[in-house]
């Protein structure tokens, strides 16, 4: 376990890059450098050598930007990451900003004179973020489109890519093939009058090519590009020799690889054509060259999303078996932290983690966690996003308070994402009633029933009634969604407070994590995955409902009976009879009987 105890001379080692940077600057006669988290692809998950923003600054967070000038430089981060943001980058190098309350472009400007020039790649920014960006400047600085980042001449010890070998997924995983799918989403180009389609998000390109990888971690997929034809033909680009013999023949006729490197002249090949391209996922590069190769772009939302959100029966079928074997999983590493603490054994935070994954390999097909474990004991639990990895030290269980644990793992046959609060020794009542409080909220949304049509920020006053109510609240979304065998963070579909126009439908896998966080005292959060599936009712409207797809136990421990009325009282105790019933057949023993009390029923 290698935790973030930077080396003396780290601070020497950035200072040093900062001024490297500068002289580059002034060679170039440019005036500031933006340095985003993304990488070309635009992912949520940025494999190590396209850690630009680390290797210049030194955060490890998921996401923030760095501006540098010829004599000034500031790091921007959201609320996640202000602890740790001072903690990793040199205070005597960036200033430290809250990118949501003042965005790095309007730190520029307020730091440099009109008209001064700001160097952009174009390949780590969004074709939206661009034309937005270029517009809310009005002509105040420049944006300058570099064609050599300098990070890549300057970083001289960056690790080489990790380019993994295609898995073919076949159709008892998938449900469709892949020359079906192709043929779908080509008849959704014919309808928005398009003749091709750039495909840069990663996981639609696995799902349509019915393809994963290891080349991301986290995320079973492979760094490539394709371009979809609305004759259902596809260029993909990727070094052929990753592809097994048999991939021609397992996504059918009409697939042409190419290598990367001949990407832009695929992109100028499109000229004269009606090319679909997403401004919101593909980078302002693609977007350029298109556009100067004299291609007609047709601005809309990448074409895999909404089918790749829908799971199919098959897709369904592997969701709820994965579950129940990552229920196990959970359940076992449950039973063993009660055990421990039992024991007087309070392990800290890492080791806490590292067991949890030895439980969920010990079933073969778990192939990586899905997201970095959150392990987060006592207050540290109050910090929703904390990583314990980019603490000097893991801190240890604290007792009568909790410890909260955000994981997954990747199946071949499912993505699970699943938070559980943990009682440790007696946690006093204030955290007892909090906790059903958020448990009030988690049954609301789990129980909601609603029409066609319906969308995610519709429905987030379900999960935080019982806490507004109380004067409470948390500071991020109530669902996201989640892949199959792909992201745990999947779009298009989301349960927020802000608008999202996408309606829910069937098939799609949303989770459901209302969330309670007290600074410097506690965290709570009970997260289970749901199914979007239609119920019966007495009308003829088409109605929906959630299934709950994740088997483990919710702490009794924690909850205030006093609370609950009888219609959450029977839910809690049918989703514990239904954990019980499927994983009980896969434990024995102490682990068994502990399952047993867990979700033994709850009575007034």
């Amino acid at each position: 376990m290698t935790y973030n105890k930077e080396p003396q001379n780290m601070q020497a080692a950035i200072s040093q890059r900062v001024e490297q940077i500068r002289q580059w600057l002034v060679n170039n006669q440019l005036d500031a450098l933006l340095i985003p988290h993304e990488d070309e692809y635009l992912g949520e998950y940025i494999p190590a050598h396209n850690e630009r923003l680390l290797w210049a600054t030194g955060f490890t967070g998921s996401a923030g930007m760095a501006v540098i000038t010829r004599d000034k430089a500031a790091v921007f981060v959201d609320g996640r990451y202000v602890v740790q943001v001072r903690k990793q980058v040199p205070g005597d190098v960036f200033e430290y900003r809250h990118l949501i309350e003042e965005p790095p472009v309007q730190w520029a400007q307020d730091n440099l004179a009109a008209g001064s020039k700001v160097a952009i790649d174009a390949r780590l920014h969004s074709g939206a973020w661009l034309t937005r960006t270029t517009e809310s400047l009005a002509g105040a600085l420049e944006l300058v489109c570099i064609e050599q980042n300098p990070i890549e001449t300057l970083w001289h010890d960056r690790p080489a890519a990790t380019l993994s070998n295609a898995k073919l997924m076949g159709l008892d995983f998938v449900g469709q093939s892949s020359a079906g799918k192709r043929s779908e989403i080509a008849a959704k180009l014919t309808n928005l009058k398009a003749e091709a389609a750039l495909l840069t998000q990663v996981d639609s390109i696995a799902w349509l090519l019915n393809v994963r990888g290891s080349d991301v971690p986290s995320l079973p997929v492979l760094l490539s590009t394709a371009i979809i034809h609305a004759d259902e033909s596809v260029d993909f680009y990727i070094d052929p020799a990753r592809l097994p013999e048999e991939f021609a023949s397992h996504v059918g006729d009409g697939v042409r690889i190419h290598q990367p490197d001949a990407l832009k002249a695929g992109l100028q090949a499109l000229s004269g054509k009606q090319v679909l391209i997403d401004p919101a996922t593909s980078n302002a590069w693609a977007g350029q060259t298109l556009g100067a190769a004299g291609a007609n772009l047709i601005e809309a939302a990448d074409p895999c999303l909404l089918p790749k959100a829908q799971k199919n029966p098959t897709e369904m079928a592997g969701m709820k078996a994965c579950h129940i074997r990552d229920g196990v999983a959970v359940s076992k590493y449950l039973a063993w932290v009660d055990a421990q603490v039992a024991a007087g054994n309070l392990l800290d935070e890492g080791t806490l983690s590292d067991k949890l994954w030895q439980f969920r390999i010990q079933d073969t097909s778990c192939t990586d966690v899905s997201f970095d474990t959150i392990s987060a004991a006592g207050s540290n639990a109050a910090m929703c996003h904390y990583n314990h990895l980019n603490q000097p030290e893991p801190s240890v269980l604290e007792m009568d308070n909790v410890y909260l644990v955000d994981s997954g793992g990747q199946y071949p046959d499912g993505t699970t994402d699943i938070t559980r609060t943990i009682a440790i020794g007696q946690p006093g009542d204030e955290v007892k009633h909090t906790f059903t409080l958020v448990l009030k909220g988690h049954i609301a949304l789990a129980s909601a029933h609603f029409p066609k049509g319906t969308t995610g920020s519709q429905l987030d006053a379900l999960a935080r009634q019982h806490l507004w109510a109380n004067g409470f609240d948390y500071d991020h979304g109530t669902g996201h969604g989640v892949g199959h065998f792909l992201s745990v963070h999947e779009g298009p579909q989301r349960i927020a407070k802000n608008y999202n126009p996408t309606a829910l439908l069937p098939g799609m896998v949303l989770s459901n994590e209302p969330g309670y966080y007290r600074a410097d005292a506690f965290g709570i959060r009970i997260e289970n995955l749901e199914l979007i599936v239609e119920v019966e009712t007495q009308g003829d409207m088409t109605v929906m409902g959630f299934e709950s797809l994740t088997r483990a136990p919710i702490d009794r421990r924690l909850i205030d009976l006093s609370l609950l009325n009888d219609v959450e009282l029977a839910w809690l105790n049918n989703y514990h009879h239904t954990v019980f019933t499927v994983i009980s057949p896969s434990l024995e023993g102490d682990d068994l009987a502990w399952l047993a009390q867990a979700t033994a029923p709850l009575k007034r």
